[in-house]
Formats: C-alpha cells, sequence, structure tokens
C-alpha cells in the first residue's frame, strides 16, 4: 500500500506524463512532505548519520537493498521534485513568446547545458546533451571519417553500446575493431598502458575505451591513454557512462577528444539523459548522425549534435537537479564514501574465498566491486536474494558478482546482503 507521499508523488507523476498540469498547491504539498536534506556539518560530526539521512531522499522502500547502479540509479526526491515542477510548468503552454514552445531538439538550452559543463570540467561550447551514453558512442562511431581497414582500438570489457556501434560500421564499411585484453584482474595502470602501446598499428585511427567498464569496473588510465593517443597522432574517445556522480570529473584535465556518459546511473538523474563531450579543434571531424535544422552550422559547435528533434525538456530540469544535488553533498565526499563502500565489500567478498576481479590498486576501482564466486551459479543467486531477500545485485554467467555501492548504502544493507550471500552458499553445500 503506498503511503501518503508516495501516492502524491505517483499521482502527480502519472498526470503529468500524460500532461495535466497539476496545481502548484498539490507541488508544494509534495514537497513539504519531503524530508529535508541533512546539514552539511553533520558530516562532520556523524557520516553514517549524515548518509542515512540522504538515504530519505530516495524512493527505494527501506526494506530493499539496491546494489545495481552499475545498471542504473534511483532519481531521489529533489531530482523527481525538478521533474514535476518542470511539467507543471511547460505544460501549461503559456511561455511568453508565441514561437516557443517546450522542445528540447532545436534549442541550445544553455540553463542546462552550462552546469552541467561545469560539472564535468568542460565549456558549454563541448557539451551536446543527448539521451545515454550508447547514442553519444553512436555519434562518435558514424561521425567520424574512416576507410576499410583502418582500425578503432578498444578493451575486451566494453559495453555493448559502445562496442556494438563499431561492430556495426565494421560489417558495414569494413572498418577493423581491434581489442586488447584487461587482465582479471589488472594489477596497475601501467600495464593497461602498455597493453593498449603494444596493440596500435599504423592503421590506427582511434582508441575507443571505457573509463570504468561495465564488466567488472576498472578504472582506467584514461588521462595518460589520452596523451599515448596524441602522441601517435591519434583521436581518443572515453565511453564514461559509470563515471559522472561516482567520482570526480574534469574533462579539461583528462585531454581526450571524446567523452559520452550516462548520468542516469551514478548521478542518479532521469533516464534518458546523457551528454556528448567533443574537443573544439575535434568537432570540425564529427559528421551529424541525426540531422534536422542546424546539422550543418559550424557556429553552433557541439549544440548541433543535440539538436534531434522534439524531446523531454522537464527530463533536463531533473538532470539540473541531479548535479545541483552532487554539488551540494560535494563530489569529494561522495567519491571517498564509493570508495570507501567498495573496499568493505571487496574485503569481505574475499574473506569468503571469491576470487576479485576487481584491481588490487585502490586507484583502479571506486563504486563497483567484481568477484567470481563459483560454483554459486550467478542467475540463481540473483533471483533467490530478490525473491526471499528483497536484495537486488547483477553480474554475469555463470559466477560473476557485479556489487555496485551508492553512497546511499548504509553498513546495515551491506550486511544484509552479505548473510544473504553466506545464507545462500550454506543451503547448497
Amino acid at each position: 500500500m503506498l503511503d501518503r507521499r508516495r501516492f502524491l508523488l505517483s499521482s502527480i507523476a502519472i498526470g503529468a506524463a500524460a500532461g495535466l498540469p497539476f496545481p502548484s498547491t498539490q507541488l508544494q504539498a509534495a514537497a513539504e512532505d519531503d524530508p529535508a536534506l541533512p546539514p552539511r556539518e553533520l558530516y562532520g560530526s556523524n557520516q553514517e548519520a549524515y548518509w542515512s539521512q540522504l538515504r530519505k531522499q530516495f524512493l527505494i522502500p527501506s526494506d530493499e537493498v539496491y546494489l545495481n547502479n552499475g545498471t542504473v540509479g534511483s532519481s531521489p526526491r529533489p531530482v523527481l521534485r525538478a521533474i514535476l515542477e518542470s511539467y507543471h510548468e511547460t505544460e501549461q503552454m503559456a511561455q511568453a513568446d508565441p514561437e516557443d514552445y517546450p522542445i528540447w531538439g532545436y534549442a541550445s538550452w544553455n540553463e542546462f547545458r552550462d552546469p552541467l559543463a561545469s560539472f564535468v570540467g568542460a565549456n558549454r561550447d563541448e557539451i551536446a546533451i543527448v539521451r545515454n551514453a550508447t547514442e553519444a558512442n553512436n555519434y562518435i562511431a558514424n561521425g567520424l571519417e574512416m576507410k576499410a581497414g583502418e582500425e578503432v582500438l578498444m578493451s575486451d570489457q566494453e559495453h555493448p553500446g559502445g562496442e556494438q556501434p563499431w561492430l556495426l560500421r565494421a560489417k558495414r564499411y569494413g572498418i577493423v575493431v581491434k581489442k586488447y585484453e584487461i587482465p582479471l584482474p589488472p594489477k596497475s595502470p601501467a600495464d593497461i598502458l602498455n597493453r593498449i602501446n603494444d596493440a596500435i598499428t599504423p592503421r590506427t585511427r582511434i582508441i575507443f575505451i571505457s573509463h570504468i567498464t561495465t564488466a567488472t569496473g576498472v578504472v582506467q588510465p584514461v588521462k595518460e591513454i589520452a596523451a599515448l593517443a596524441r602522441s601517435k597522432g591519434l583521436l581518443s574517445a572515453i565511453d564514461g557512462a559509470h563515471v559522472i556522480g561516482m567520482m570526480a570529473l574534469n574533462l579539461h584535465d583528462i585531454g581526450c577528444d571524446m567523452y559520452t556518459s550516462s548520468p542516469h546511473k551514478w548521478l542518479q538523474a532521469p533516464k534518458g539523459t546523457g551528454f556528448l563531450y567533443i574537443r573544439p579543434d575535434v568537432q570540425d571531424r564529427v559528421w551529424n548522425t541525426i540531422a534536422t535544422e542546424g546539422w550543418e552550422r559550424p557556429e553552433l559547435k557541439a549544440e548541433r549534435f543535440q539538436r534531434i528533434g522534439s524531446s523531454n525538456v522537464p527530463m533536463l530540469a531533473g538532470l539540473r537537479a541531479a548535479t545541483e544535488l552532487a554539488t551540494t553533498i560535494g563530489m569529494d565526499r561522495i567519491e571517498h564514501r564509493h570508495r570507501q563502500l567498495a573496499d568493505r565489500m571487496l574485503g569481505e567478498m574475499l574473506n569468503r574465498g571469491a576470487q576479485s576481479w576487481t584491481s588490487p590498486d585502490p586507484a583502479m576501482r571506486c563504486g563497483i566491486v567484481t568477484v567470481n564466486v563459483p560454483p554459486v551459479k550467478r542467475m540463481d543467486l540473483e533471483k533467490w536474494l530478490w525473491q526471499q531477500k528483497k536484495i537486488r545485485i547483477r553480474g554475469g554467467e555463470p559466477s560473476k558478482l557485479r556489487l555496485s555501492t551508492p553512497y546511499y548504502l548504509l553498513p546495515s544493507d551491506m550486511d544484509r546482503f552479505l548473510a544473504g550471500f553466506d545464507e545462500f552458499k550454506r543451503a547448497r553445500a
């Protein structure tokens, strides 16, 4: 049964999706019913109390343990409120200019791009807001001029949303997808860098890699990889789907040519929000994949890549609210929390005999722990934990577990998972 707050939020969301403007009194009531954010000073005196209060910003029921931010995050109350308020404003169709409509895909929307660019260490003209990293990766794979036989170099741990656009182009146009292996686990950044360097050939044109791999959560040395690419006269493109909101991100410091991300994971932004970063001196080397008004206007800079036709403005309001919340909490605190939780999770699983596929180097992991736990069958465990304990995990066949540790995860939540894992193993011993 829904409590009053959840019922009100659900009702408003359903009505907003149907284009029904809700009275501001109802929006205000929903906001007033929300728990307040914890004061920043509480962090200094009692960190667990601070994170426990932040946990109340999420609609995930208190009896559920969620360990799958690696797939999708849960948007907290400030983000949901921003979406609903934007629906309430835009769907009245009362814009002052009769030619103005709430259509994202034909405008610059700098009020949303500016805070996003600032949050990721870039400039407005380098950022296009798109729907997710997969879409942005397709823009890169489809947009660059490459001839048959020329190579893109990537790791053997790329997400399908990064790998498949290049495989499609290979099948259609004859380019070559070449891969280097990431060990399970990798021992050092230098080892990965050497593997990339050894795999470069005279036919290599671009290095396309994940900043944090979806398979094992390995944090690759992207700044060094970008520098290596530049020293060889190659382009560098980075799939950062897991990075924004998990750890501090400064694209100018990384120095890559292109970067993509999905804020709906660790930034807890609305689903259907993402971004494409392209350095100014590379923008004229990328063709548009989707063409509408503005595609051949280079003065628009990165904006021309976000011109996709009608889309969803309230989601942009939610994205802005997500960056504001992360900034209010502090990315330094969030990253520290992610690392702290992941280190504990890894240690506990190693004590249970798990094989780590997460790097022993703390700099090469952050908020994802991946372990191999044979003879446990991942899918059997995943279903049992959810059906019996209301614990969500994710992994891979046959025995890989990928355990995400978002900042709102409480020690008691982790203890519940560990106890559930132990019970499952004992029952099948």
